[in-house]
């Protein structure tokens, strides 16, 4: 009966309602929309610096990761294919020779990562070839190589030019080649792009001296949590003369930087939930002092102080629920929209956020869970505010409220 007369209460006075509901929802698009940026944000991070590139897992041999020098490499025995294969988190895997190089053009050097890569495999899992953005992607037979767009730029050079290397290969050997350039690729983190070079395996084992070992397994899985997932099964599964490494454990800096940037937010939203809060208490306060009259002539006539405070209360309940859900159906496609059609920054802007090596784009997430949490808080916040008018209508005074 009670939650059946805040029903009809709320469709009395519609004007009032609108304006209640106009903030609630107003509250639920703006907290979603924040939140969902910067989530996109932090995946955007994610994946343009782990999944592209490191993945979001690998293995390797113990210390490799401290060391990162050729002498950890390793062949990949059937043991390990066969433990692989059988962890269901992983889509695949992706062997890769890593090493360091010196890659100079007449007097131009530049310190690079020079990757060894099973070419059809990296374009099966990475789209590595997608990511050509001038010339064309490698065969395995090929004796050439990719670099970075970044890298191309520092070293004034393109499709179809001469790139020499020059570092230290297995076990001591010498690593010195001459390359064509075949390729320029685009990473979504620009400090990638600056120091990358791929050459086809066959091509690495020649130039590194590794005769078919690998320094890296990149496992591929469908998301950074299934990652972690399949490092913490993989470590206990290969034992403690390999590594598993999640890419949080691959990408501390990145954590740290997201970490950072999460408490930052924290603080902000704190700031704008409590605009909100203000926003909703004002159309409350609105709603008792239009009301006062009214409730003083239920007091009355015999309607319970206890009851009509819980009706009341109820009102501001049911406009809450219906506020979020609201908020929900609005939020939803203005967060889809930058998602679809990322935000790019301008010039200046772009600049900074390279600096970070991070791609210069907003893009929003589509998380269930942001949509969810907000409007729940939001919820939780407009029923919170509204045990004020519950307060002051259980001691509210019938004459003095009738004269008002």
């Amino acid at each position: 009966m009670i939650l059946k007369l805040a029903w009809r209460n709320i469709w009395r006075s519609k004007r009032r309602t609108a304006i209640t509901l106009g903030m609630i929802i107003f509250a639920v698009v703006l907290s979603t929309l924040m939140m969902s940026i910067k989530e996109g944000m932090y995946a955007n991070m994610i994946k343009s610096t782990a999944g592209d590139f490191s993945g979001y897992a690998q293995v390797h041999l113990k210390d490799f990761w401290s060391e990162k020098t050729l002498e950890y490499a390793f062949e990949i025995d059937d043991d390990v294919v066969k433990i692989l294969e059988e962890e269901k988190t992983v889509d695949g895997y992706l062997p890769r020779v890593e090493g360091f190089a010196l890659a100079a053009v007449h007097n131009i050097t530049k310190g690079s990562a020079v990757l060894g890569i099973d070419v059809e495999k990296e374009k099966a899992f990475t789209n590595l070839h997608e990511r050509v953005v001038e010339g064309e992607y490698l065969l395995p037979d090929d004796d050439a190589i990719l670099i970075g767009n970044g890298l191309a730029k520092y070293l004034k050079i393109g499709v179809n030019d001469t790139l020499v290397l020059i570092g230290g290969g297995y076990q001591g050997r010498s690593a010195v080649g001459k390359y064509p350039i075949k390729g320029i690729v685009k990473f979504g983190s620009p400090e990638l792009s600056k120091q990358l070079v791929f050459m086809p395996m066959q091509a690495a084992d020649m130039f590194y001296g590794t005769n078919g070992l690998v320094t890296s397994v990149i496992l591929k899985t469908a998301s950074g949590k299934k990652g972690i997932i399949a490092a913490k099964h993989l470590q206990k599964k290969l034992g403690d003369e390999y590594e598993a490494m999640d890419w949080k454990q691959l990408n501390p800096e990145l954590v740290n930087l997201i970490e950072t940037d999460r408490v930052e937010g924290y603080v902000f939203m704190f700031i704008l939930y409590l605009v909100i809060a203000f926003g909703i208490f004002g159309t409350m306060l609105m709603m008792l002092a239009e009301r006062q009259h009214e409730f003083g002539v239920l007091v009355a006539v015999g309607m319970k102080r206890a009851k009509l405070a819980v009706m009341v209360w109820g009102e501001i309940f049911i406009l809450s629920i219906l506020g979020s859900i609201l908020g929900l159906i609005c939020a939803f496609p203005v967060c889809y929209t930058f998602y679809v059609k990322p935000f790019r920054y301008g010039e200046e802007m772009a600049k900074m956020a390279e600096e970070y090596g991070i791609e210069a784009v907003i893009k929003t997430s589509l998380a269930p869970e942001i949509f969810i949490q907000q409007a729940v808080i939001v919820g939780i916040l407009a029923s919170i505010i509204a045990l004020y008018p519950l307060y002051k209508l259980l001691k509210i005074n019938a004459i003095e409220s009738m004269r008002s």
